[in-house]
């Protein structure tokens, strides 16, 4: 009896402990991890299509899948896009379906280029990536525009081009300190502040040349024509002896303040010999001072075509000094040497107490035609509308401009200097040697007496 009552006991151990460890392979064979079989990436879709450069883009990935277990799962990191950049993309929390079905992403933030923003994606124990394409901007037709609305416009297309960082270099605040920030030497010798060329897509380029060129007059051999002729006369010296310091690539534009119709805000383009310097206030060209040119070869052949940007400046100065009489010449030739401008770049609002040389009152009245004429080779380097205004307030001070001449009569030799200092109006011409070629240079400055900078002094 003792012996059955013990078998039996043990049996009852023994299911006990069977059902027992039964029960712990159940609960170890039960899994707490959402896991899919596979993810279809390529099917992914998007609840906004495309995003677009520069814009801030909201949007819903979408993504398939397979052999799903049932389980949840809870909201994930942000994961940043990469190929172009400034969006992230975040798992949004949801149930796995027993089989197929889809699990979402949401994808926020500012794209900084075109192309394609990819998110590498790791899901349920599967990876891949998911891919949006960011379009450029579109583009804005400036064409019907005219005046400074096409100014603005081509402005505001620019900027449309460019990613946030490059607009960030671009644009800057409207400081004296910023917009008196141009040389005659190469940018690599005096820096510059804005966006080089050279760091411009094709597309960025022409925006930015566009904008140079609704500022610039539309007269032979000035304004636009003369500015893509300096351009090309930096690329003759990097590929004749300069050097990468040379080269239309070293040419910077900048936005001092924001381009608007209302406020002050300055464009400038600045490279080694030639500086484009409008200052605008409330839609309305305030100055077109300081403006700086220069030549490096004097003239030369490309292509065929041959240039000389500032002969005309040059035969100009010599037409007036061959006009004058034995007693003009007298009062206007001075024996003092110029080695170079006297208002240089750096030398701003350093305007001369008291004019000296010829005071053009004392000129017939086909002699005042030809400073005049003179004028108009710096003048017409500004847009047509407004040069003819500037013109106009040159014309109505004539009597009371000085003309001041240096060195030869040819206007083309070292050390020859040519003036004309009106009560506004302030031009110089000066003749030096050659920097990167033998012979000499030009070097040239458009002032304003009153408006130079916008009239900021500080």
């Amino acid at each position: 009896m003792h012996r059955k009552i013990s078998y039996a006991l043990f049996s009852l151990i023994v299911s006990i402990v069977f059902i027992q460890a039964c029960k712990k392979s159940a609960v170890s064979n039960t899994t707490t991890t959402p896991t899919v079989s596979a993810i279809t990436c390529s099917a992914t879709s998007f609840s906004v299509g495309t995003a677009t450069v520069n814009t801030a883009y909201t949007g819903t990935a979408t993504v398939p899948y397979t052999g799903g277990n049932g389980l949840g799962y809870g909201l994930g990191t942000a994961i940043a896009s990469t190929g172009v950049t400034g969006l992230t993309a975040t798992l949004q929390s949801g149930t796995l379906a027993s089989g197929a079905g889809n699990f979402s992403y949401s994808i926020s933030g500012t794209p900084t280029s075109s192309g394609t923003a990819t998110f590498n994606i790791s899901f349920g124990g599967q990876s891949c990536s998911i891919s949006l394409t960011v379009n450029p901007a579109a583009t804005t037709n400036c064409a019907t525009q005219t005046g400074f609305a096409k100014l603005l416009c081509l402005c505001d297309a620019f900027k449309a081009t460019l990613t946030a960082s490059q607009l960030a270099t671009a644009q800057l605040a409207y400081t004296y300190s910023n917009i008196k920030t141009w040389s005659n030497l190469p940018a690599s010798m005096s820096a510059r502040i804005g966006i080089p060329f050279s760091s411009l897509n094709s597309t960025q380029l022409a925006a930015a040349k566009a904008i140079v060129q609704e500022m610039s007059g539309t007269t032979a051999n000035e304004g636009w024509s003369e500015v893509q002729q300096l351009w090309l006369a930096d690329d003759y010296l990097l590929a004749n002896g300069g050097g990468s310091a040379y080269g239309a690539g070293n040419y910077y534009l900048a936005f001092f303040g924001t381009p608007a119709n209302t406020g002050q805000f300055e464009i400038m383009m600045t490279g080694h010999h030639k500086t484009v310097a409008n200052t605008y206030k409330d839609g309305t060209l305030v100055a077109a001072t300081p403006h700086f040119a220069a030549t490096e070869p004097l003239s030369w052949t490309t292509s065929g075509t041959t240039y000389g940007p500032l002969n005309q400046e040059q035969a100009a100065f010599a037409a007036i000094v061959a006009s004058l009489t034995t007693t003009q010449y007298s009062t206007a030739h001075t024996a003092t040497t110029f080695g170079d401008l006297v208002l240089t770049p750096s030398a701003n609002w350093a305007f001369p107490l008291t004019s000296v040389g010829l005071k053009c009152s004392s000129l017939t009245t086909a002699q005042k035609d030809l400073v005049l004429n003179a004028i108009k080779t710096y003048v017409n380097d500004v847009d047509d509308a407004n040069a003819a205004k500037i013109l106009a307030t040159y014309t109505t001070d004539l009597d009371n401009t000085y003309i001041l001449h240096s060195g030869t009569n040819a206007m083309n030799t070292k050390s020859d200097y040519f003036r004309i200092d009106g009560p506004r109006v302030w031009i110089e011409f000066s003749v030096q040697n050659g920097i990167v070629l033998s012979g000499v240079h030009y070097h040239s400055v458009w002032r304003d007496r009153i408006s130079d900078y916008g009239t900021t002094k500080q």
